[in-house]
């Protein structure tokens, strides 16, 4: 185990109370603010211990604003739609296929509040085969020429594995990469995202889509999942992707149990200390559904609101979903309540 997994980790404990005491931070320079941090350790039980305490190296990415993304400001949270060109996702599989199909959803989409589209062509539901390239550049890339050529202007987010899947669609006219592998399943990804200038989304995900839900172990998930985000990190940075560039996704439902999926959520402020925006992304996953008695996808929306809702109180940035007009009047209340006084 290397030197750097065990050193702390510090979960910001975020609170929206309009009144504030005089020690209060703002978390990533949002709405919310906290005064306490917990101490998370490989080698002891969790202890909080107040902000002021915190190194200042520490301290830092906790209250740092976050570069904007894509052109968009990240001083309200943001939606990512799921737009999905494949014949198998879990959710929306098929319904798709045809360009104009996807095309109308897109428009509803973005008419029912979507901040940017989220297009895939390659489900990575539990079980799922890989896709061969050649198909994928098919099923998404006139979808993204199209959009461009009917005067769509909204961020567009490739949701792929595969590096030239990924450039084929930045010269179609998307906007960021957003990588399941956290660009490890593509040995050229890193050099690619790097070369283009665009963004990325790095996502933690255990085993690949067909086993990743055999029996998944972790030492500790919160700080196994945070060590992993933060090295993939490290490798971007270090291939020349700038900070600012990069948001990470904690990856429910990717080679999790729902105790993982729980435990992730409910932890999730512990990623504001990697210094990068933060996407979550719970839509109709299988946990809802168990814990929810919501056995088929199309019926998760009201666990997936409130998984969402969590994420925001925990100072997620992007929420990445399937509803969109639901999450936006979800979200739209969120802020209106916890607007600073």
């Amino acid at each position: 185990m290397s030197a750097s997994s065990m050193s702390p980790r510090y979960r910001p404990i975020p609170q929206s109370d309009a009144v504030r005491p005089a020690g209060a931070l703002p978390l990533t320079g949002g709405p919310l603010w906290f005064d306490r941090v917990s101490e998370h350790r490989r080698d002891a039980p969790p202890r909080l211990i107040p902000a002021g305490e915190l190194p200042a190296d520490a301290l830092a990415p906790l209250t740092a604003r976050r570069a904007p993304i894509c052109g968009l400001s990240l001083d309200r949270p943001r939606i990512m739609a799921v737009l999905n060109v494949t014949p198998d996702s879990f959710s929306d599989g098929g319904r798709h296929l045809r360009c104009q199909d996807a095309i109308a959803r897109a428009e509803a989409l973005i008419d029912a509040g979507a901040d940017i589209l989220d297009i895939g062509g390659e489900s990575t539901r539990p079980g799922a085969d890989p896709v061969p390239e050649a198909e994928e550049v098919c099923r998404t890339i006139p979808v993204i020429t199209a959009l461009r050529a009917a005067g769509i202007s909204a961020p567009i987010s490739i949701d792929t594995r595969k590096a030239a899947v990924a450039r084929a669609a930045f010269d179609a006219g998307a906007d960021l990469f957003n990588d399941v592998s956290a660009l490890t399943y593509d040995p050229v990804s890193v050099a690619i995202a790097a070369a283009s200038g665009k963004p990325v989304c790095l996502m933690h995900a255990r085993g690949d889509p067909r086993t990743m839900q055999d029996a998944p172990r972790y030492d500790d998930v919160l700080l196994d999942v945070t060590d992993f985000l933060d090295a993939r990190i490290a490798a971007a940075t270090a291939a020349g992707i700038p900070r600012a560039h990069i948001l990470i996704d904690p990856g429910i439902g990717f080679g999790k149990t729902p105790g993982h999926n729980l435990d992730l959520t409910r932890g999730l402020s512990v990623l504001h200390g990697l210094g990068c925006a933060i996407v979550f992304g719970a839509s109709r996953k299988r946990f809802i559904g168990a814990i929810g008695n919501a056995p088929e996808p199309a019926s998760r929306g009201p666990g997936s609101l409130a998984v969402a809702l969590e994420a925001l109180r925990q100072g997620a940035h992007v929420l990445r979903v399937h509803d969109a007009a639901e999450t936006r009047q979800a979200l739209a209340l969120w802020a209106a309540l916890n607007a600073p006084a």
